[in-house]
Parts: C-alpha cells; sequence; structure tokens
C-alpha cells in the first residue's frame, strides 16, 4: 500500500481529502471483536431493542474511525496524531450503507497544530450521519513509501452454513432415524435440529439410556418416538428396517462407532445399497473463502481404488448440485503433473478424462492438482494451469483416508472450518457427526441432508 503523507508547510486552508466506506456485516463483526463492545444493536440479526427487527447499526465510534483513516493515511497523513477530536451524531448507518468521509483543512497555528472540519454522509441520499471538528500534530517530515502491509483480517462467521439452514428451514421436517442417542452431544444435537424445524428425530436404542442422556440436558421427550433397541448394531439394523418400511427418510449417527452404523447398512439384503460405494463428504464453511469447499472421502474409504475414487467423485457432484453449488472438481495429489511413481497423480488424470469423456457427469473434474493450485488462483497461474477448475475448485477429493482426514482437521483446528459430515451413495442420507462437533456442525449437516434428500424427490 502506498501512503504519502502532506508536512505541516505543504498544508493550507481549503485543503480536502476524502474516502468512501461500504460497511459489511463482518465490518460490525470485527469492531465488536476488537473493541468489546458487544452490544446487540451492532450485531448483525440480533435486535437489540426489542422491537422484533434486527438492527445491525454501525456503532458510534466505528463510524468515527473513519475520520481517523482520512487523517492517518492521505491528510495530512502518516505521522498525524490527535489532540482532539469533537463529534455530534445526526443520524445512523447500517450494514449495507456506503460512507462518504471528507475532511477540510481550516486552520494552522504557530505549534504545529491543524484543524480541520470533519463529516460522514452516507452516498445514497447524501444524509449527514456525523460532523465535528479534529485538532491534529500534523507531521514535519516526509513520508513516501509503497511497502506498508498490514496482515489481513478474516471473521471466524460461517455464512455459508447460515444460507444453508436458512434454504433448509422451510422444507419439510426431514424424519430421521437417530440411532443410538444415549449421551448428551448425540441426543442435544438431535434435539436442537429438531427445534430449528429441519428433522423429526426417531431415536433408535436403550430407552433407559436416552431417557438418562435427556435428563442431564433437562431435556423433554414427550411426543418423540423411541424405539427400544439394546445394542449399537442392531441400533444401527434397527435404522435399515425403518428405512425400509418407510418410516424414516434419513439416518443420523448418534453415540456409537462409525463402523457399527455402516455395518448392518452395507448387508447386500436388508441395507441400504443402491449400487454406488458409500462415501463420505465434509462440506466446509472455511472463514474467508467466498463459497463452501467439500472434502471427500476423509471417513469411510481408505485407501480408494480407481472404481472407487469415481463413485467419491460422482456422489461429491450430486451432492453439490442438491445444494445449489457449481461442481468444480480437484482431484489432489502431491503434484500438478502425472508422476508413474505416484498413483494419486495417475488416478486424478483418469478421472478428468473419464469425466472429459461424460463416464462422470454433472461437473467440471481436472487433476492432478497439488492443494496450492486447487485452491488459489495465483498459484495456479504461475503453474500454467488452466480451465475451470484450477485455482477455483470447490471439491477437494483426496488421494485416501488419511490424507483426507488430515486436510479436513487441518481446516477445522487450524482454519476455523466448521464441517458438516454426510454419507452418500446409501438409499438415505446418513448424516454422521463427531463427539467433538459443534452445534453448528450438527445443524449444518442435518440442514445438508434435508437439502439433499428434498432435492433428489425433485429429480
Amino acid at each position: 500500500m502506498k501512503l504519502v503523507n502532506r508536512t505541516f508547510d505543504e498544508l493550507n486552508p481549503g485543503d480536502t481529502a476524502e474516502l468512501r466506506r461500504l460497511i459489511t456485516p463482518d465490518d460490525l463483526y470485527g469492531f465488536a471483536s476488537v473493541s468489546g463492545n458487544f452490544n446487540p444493536m451492532h450485531l448483525p440479526g440480533e435486535d437489540g431493542d426489542g422491537d422484533g427487527r434486527p438492527d445491525g447499526i454501525a456503532p458510534g465510534m466505528f463510524v468515527a474511525s473513519l475520520i481517523s483513516a482520512v487523517l492517518g493515511t492521505l491528510l495530512p497523513g502518516p505521522g498525524t496524531l490527535y489532540r482532539h477530536q469533537r463529534l455530534d451524531f445526526h443520524g445512523r448507518a447500517v450494514a449495507g450503507d456506503e460512507l462518504l468521509c471528507r475532511v477540510r483543512v481550516t486552520r494552522k497555528t504557530d505549534t504545529g497544530d491543524v484543524t480541520l472540519a470533519t463529516e460522514v454522509r452516507r452516498v445514497a441520499d447524501d444524509a449527514l450521519i456525523l460532523s465535528g471538528e479534529a485538532v491534529v500534530v500534523a507531521p514535519h517530515v516526509k513520508f513516501d513509501r509503497d511497502d506498508v502491509d498490514v496482515p489481513g483480517l478474516i471473521v471466524q462467521r460461517h455464512r455459508h452454513f447460515e444460507a444453508l439452514l436458512e434454504r433448509a428451514k422451510p422444507l419439510p421436517a426431514l424424519v430421521t432415524a437417530v440411532v443410538c442417542p444415549d449421551e448428551a452431544n448425540s441426543l442435544g444435537g438431535a434435539l436442537l435440529a429438531m427445534r430449528e424445524g429441519i428433522i423429526t428425530p426417531v431415536l433408535v436404542g436403550d430407552t433407559v439410556a436416552i431417557r438418562a442422556a435427556a435428563a442431564t440436558l433437562e431435556a423433554d421427550l414427550a411426543g418423540i418416538e423411541i424405539v427400544d433397541v439394546q445394542g449399537d448394531v442392531a441400533a444401527a439394523a434397527m435404522a435399515c428396517r425403518l428405512v425400509h418400511q418407510g418410516r424414516v427418510a434419513a439416518v443420523m449417527k448418534g453415540h456409537l462407532h462409525t463402523d457399527d452404523l455402516l455395518r448392518p447398512m452395507v448387508e447386500r439384503d436388508t441395507g441400504l445399497r443402491i449400487g454406488r460405494r458409500f462415501t463420505h463428504v465434509f462440506v466446509m464453511d472455511v472463514p474467508g473463502q467466498p463459497y463452501p469447499v467439500m472434502v471427500t472421502d476423509a471417513a469411510i474409504n481408505i485407501a480408494p481404488d480407481l472404481p472407487t475414487k469415481v463413485d467419491i467423485v460422482q456422489n461429491a457432484i450430486d451432492l453439490a448440485l442438491s445444494l445449489g453449488i457449481e461442481p468444480r472438481v480437484g482431484v489432489l495429489s502431491a503434484v500438478e503433473t502425472i508422476n508413474p511413481a505416484i498413483q494419486s497423480s495417475i488416478d486424478a488424470a483418469l478421472l478428468s478424462k473419464m469425466a472429459e469423456r461424460g463416464q462422470i457427469t454433472g461437473g467440471l473434474v481436472d487433476g492432478p492438482l497439488a492443494m496450492d493450485n486447487a485452491v488459489d488462483l495465483a498459484a495456479a497461474r504461475t503453474k500454467g494451469l488452466k480451465g475451470g477448475v484450477a485455482g477455483r475448485a470447490n471439491i477437494l477429493v483426496v488421494p485416501g483416508i488419511d490424507a483426507g482426514n488430515m486436510l479436513a482437521k487441518q481446516l477445522a483446528f487450524i482454519s476455523h472450518a466448521e464441517g458438516a459430515g454426510l454419507v452418500v451413495g446409501a438409499k438415505v442420507p446418513v448424516i454422521l457427526n463427531s463427539r467433538s462437533d459443534s452445534a453448528m456442525s450438527r445443524l449444518a449437516s442435518c440442514a445438508v441432508a434435508a437439502i439433499h434428500h428434498f432435492a433428489k424427490k425433485q429429480v
């Protein structure tokens, strides 16, 4: 960023400078986090005054900080320090408003002080939001540099999951067999999704243990069907029977091992097979990313061969289409060129060619791609990669479960992503939660399952 100041000697009464700033919801979250001001009047989506409408009003000091930005970067610019600021508020700004901040030099003193008239107006209607006067110590040393850099700020807000929840809520509640919800997290996640209107749970497992878990949550299970079954595998088998009977349209993992949940589902005659391999997809909301990122397979297929990878790719594309996401599949390897010594690079190239020949349908598929040139356009261009996927992939197909698990957990624990887990390729969606999942992850998993289920019914 290039910064040039105006020294005291260069300033004259009548000199002006201005900047424009569009207020975003992230600005309000960021200001609340930095300042510690959590007044709900200033938080998007919150109703701070009890009138039934969200407020999202920009804090007065946030608006005033735009004046500081002009003084510190434009006029007088770098080296400027405050002595005094008077602020008069005439109106309010909200997220979505574009503001124009203007300062004008009115006088200079022999002591080196400079007085400036200040104002902030809303661009759309020229409404005066703030006026006042600033007295500053102007710089006496010239500053002219283009290497000033400030680290970027990413707000840990999961807007993509919020959008999925808004899409899922108008849909009919998805009747879901919740298998072994006999501890607080697994039962609480199902009850939360029920309260949000996303699922109608049918609790399958040990009735005594389920009611004990409800007691720890102080939750009322009145009106919720409980199917009493002893044993984890037996409960999972009962969920399969409920699917075949048409009583439920999805299955949700409770407090049991994934292997025990899936074992009855892969039985040839009584399970939930429909011809494809079961594959797992993480739909991940990564702060700062402009779209959700899907990672597959990170939970079921340990070392998938090429036919299994075909199902992994096709299942992920089908899920993306259900969610309204344009599928751009990046098949990952350690390199972006084919290396006969790296099997994943060969598989990636074959999958790309299979998609080109119509053996995989519904989305763009490219590979092999390294992680950097799959998701970063600049990295893709550096390597000379072209097409609609390189640098813009939103479905990441990993070589095996170890790479997938590491990638998903890196996104969750280092990049602060939330992940919605779903098993696809079965007769019904299978919601696969982890005991460490947050409430948002559990809700989003249910929302993804509901959207996918009802989208398939419309096909």
